[in-house]
């Protein structure tokens, strides 16, 4: 009995020195660039096999090689900087006054009441309309310059921005709010303390959705009415059935989206150190 005694009470001191593996892991995103090399490698492999093999005819869908090649020769030509450097501007443009209208109705929806019941069905009548549909009445208002193409996209950009930032602030906490309340803070130092950076995530996730939509407008609006441009360059491109450049468009595109990526990126780990 004394033994067993003993034992049972020496089974806690043991418990109380065996190691507990932590559980408080995962649910954390990580980088890993090589997983993404990797994809793109297996990407390029796969497609220069099948043009490699005849599974992909060379009329109508180059090699990679072919595309490169392409992709050189409008580099030492010049036209490459030329169409890069026009669309820069305008998505740069079009997606920063889109993005600025779009926050400043978004946050004042979340904040107010009165603004939320009347720009709240505004927002969603105007939201499903296809943007680029309205690109010939821009055109017939404004002319069939820049303003038609600025115009078309930062009215794609404004109304995703408008319900990302006013979901955003509403999923604040409000057991924060209370408790800026509660310490006697005034309502604007709420807003600026609490209820932006609290909204913050939101917002910038919001901005990737916007970039996607300004990029996929930019080459619609180009592909209408503009002479230079990444959108008018793969328009002549495909009237000529020149695949080669007109893919090389195509990748010019994919790299300018994970250009744009990459600076979101950059931005969330620059304003969210906090999280």
């Amino acid at each position: 009995m004394l033994r067993m005694s003993d034992k049972s009470a020496a089974t806690p001191a043991v418990a109380a020195r065996t190691a507990i593996a932590f559980r408080g892991g995962g649910f954390v995103p990580g980088r890993s660039a090589w997983a993404a090399a990797a994809a793109f490698a297996a990407l390029l492999a796969a497609w220069h096999l099948a043009s490699a093999t005849g599974v992909l005819p060379a009329l109508f869908m180059p090699s990679p090689g072919a595309v490169g090649i392409a992709l050189w020769r409008l580099a030492e030509s010049g036209a490459l900087a030329q169409h890069v450097a026009v669309s820069l501007q305008r998505i740069a443009l079009g997606w920063s006054l889109g993005v600025g209208a779009g926050l400043a109705c978004g946050i004042a929806m979340g904040l107010f009441t009165l603004a939320r019941a009347a720009g709240l069905p505004v927002a969603m009548a105007l939201f499903p309309i296809p943007k680029i549909a309205l690109l010939p009445l821009f055109i017939l208002w404004l002319g069939i310059g820049e303003a038609s193409k600025l115009a078309t996209i930062g009215l794609g950009v404004f109304f995703p921005t408008v319900v990302g930032a006013m979901a955003a602030v509403d999923n604040v906490p409000r057991s924060l709010v209370r408790m800026g309340q509660s310490f006697g803070l005034p309502p604007w130092r709420i807003v600026f303390s609490i209820v932006l950076p609290g909204a913050l995530p939101g917002i910038l996730a919001g901005f990737r959705i916007s970039a996607a939509i300004a990029l996929i407008l930019l080459v619609s609006a180009e592909m209408i009415g503009a002479q230079f441009g990444i959108g008018a360059f793969i328009l002549a491109a495909g009237n000529l059935m020149q695949t080669d450049q007109l893919l090389a468009g195509v990748a010019l595109l994919s790299v300018l989206g994970l250009a744009i990526g990459a600076l979101l990126t950059a931005l969330e780990r620059t304003l969210l150190r906090w999280r």
